[in-house]
């Protein structure tokens, strides 16, 4: 077995797993809905999928009064028939702010509700086609209005500067400069595929060196849904993965981990958590107002690309979205920039 084929089935295996212990939470009949589900959904969405449910089924057990003489994992399909379109509004009207028992805190705007409405949509959608329950009366639920936030990436200006902080080290603390300076040759190296690829954090994280071609100035990711495609990337990029590399080829991989491309200092495969901390600690210097993730990387690549070339399809492949209105929403904006141009070009009057 191949070690790119260990990483992602590690993966897999812990998110079985995660869903496994989750369901030990549930109503019984959630695991006929999770076996129906599991053939056009990922690992990923069906875990979060039981984190929402659990959430849904611990409120309803706990605070509609139909429900409160039983727990959830002896919540029955015969009472999926009770709930209402009123408990669901409470539900989601709940999780604006709560507290649970442990006093944590957790609370949830419009998008976070959508996304919990929607599972509860699914669960009820699946067994109403089933003809298990007598009514969907959660497709009768609005879903909440999501107001557009408007794309935070880096300017072409700002970029120019992380990178000039993460080849300098300047502006670090005392303690990330004794870290960069084993680190500035990987993180230099990542920063730029982030930023000339748009690839994901979970497909950096999962590179291996024997994915690379500089043949073809291209590597080999697994996308979200288990499809391979292979990516280009520029003689930027390549100097800087070239420069890793000599670098890397001195240090000993611990086993199981001699084909991974990133390695942390322990000599494994670097995490996604490491990868999101080493792009705030550079991000931060330069744009302390904006919040820079791995993902807002991928979102500057997407835009520059996108007014480079104006072909929407062209980014949806490239960032390997499935639905090109996913792009449109995204990226269309920046047309707003052309149009700025368009209006300043026309004169009414000669000066």
């Amino acid at each position: 077995m191949s070690h790119e084929k260990d990483f992602y089935t590690e993966r897999y295996n812990k998110n079985i797993l995660r869903l496994r212990n989750v369901l030990e939470d549930l109503p019984p009949f959630c695991k006929e809905f999770f076996r129906g589900i599991e053939h056009n959904s990922s690992i990923l969405t069906r875990v979060n999928y039981a984190y929402d449910l659990r959430i849904f089924f611990n409120y309803i057990t706990e605070h509609i009064d139909e429900f409160k003489d039983i727990s959830p994992t002896e919540f029955t399909l015969e009472q999926l028939n009770v709930i209402t379109v009123t408990h669901i509004e409470m539900f989601l009207h709940h999780i604006s702010f709560y507290t649970t028992d442990d006093n944590v805190e957790y609370s949830n705007r419009e998008c976070g509700k959508a996304r919990k409405l929607s599972t509860i949509r699914s669960l009820f959608s699946y067994f109403y086609k089933k003809g298990k329950i007598e009514q969907n009366v959660a497709s009768l639920v609005d879903l909440p209005k999501i107001h557009e936030k408007p794309i935070v990436r880096l300017e072409v200006d700002e970029v120019v500067k992380l990178l000039d902080v993460v080849e300098s080290g300047e502006g670090l603390t005392d303690v990330q400069k004794r870290y960069h300076r084993y680190n500035q040759k990987r993180d230099l190296a990542m920063l730029m595929l982030f930023l000339g690829t748009g690839i994901r954090i979970s497909e950096c994280v999962g590179l291996n060196i024997s994915d690379l071609d500089f043949e073809i100035n291209g590597f080999k990711i697994t996308r979200k849904g288990g499809n391979q495609v292979i990516l280009y990337f520029n003689d930027e990029v390549r100097a800087a993965l070239l420069d890793y590399l000599e670098e890397r080829k001195q240090i000993k991989p611990l086993p199981g981990h001699e084909d991974a491309l990133f390695l942390s200092l322990q000599r494994r495969r670097i995490s996604t958590r490491a990868v999101q901390n080493l792009v705030k600690k550079y991000t931060s210097n330069i744009t302390p107002l904006k919040n820079i993730s791995p993902h807002k990387l991928r979102s500057t690549f997407g835009t520059n690309l996108y007014r480079e070339t104006g072909d929407i399809y062209l980014v949806a492949d490239v960032l390997g979205h499935k639905d090109v209105n996913t792009t449109k929403k995204h990226y269309a904006a920046t047309s707003d920039d052309k149009r700025r141009q368009a209006a300043r070009s026309v004169k009414l009057r000669d000066d």
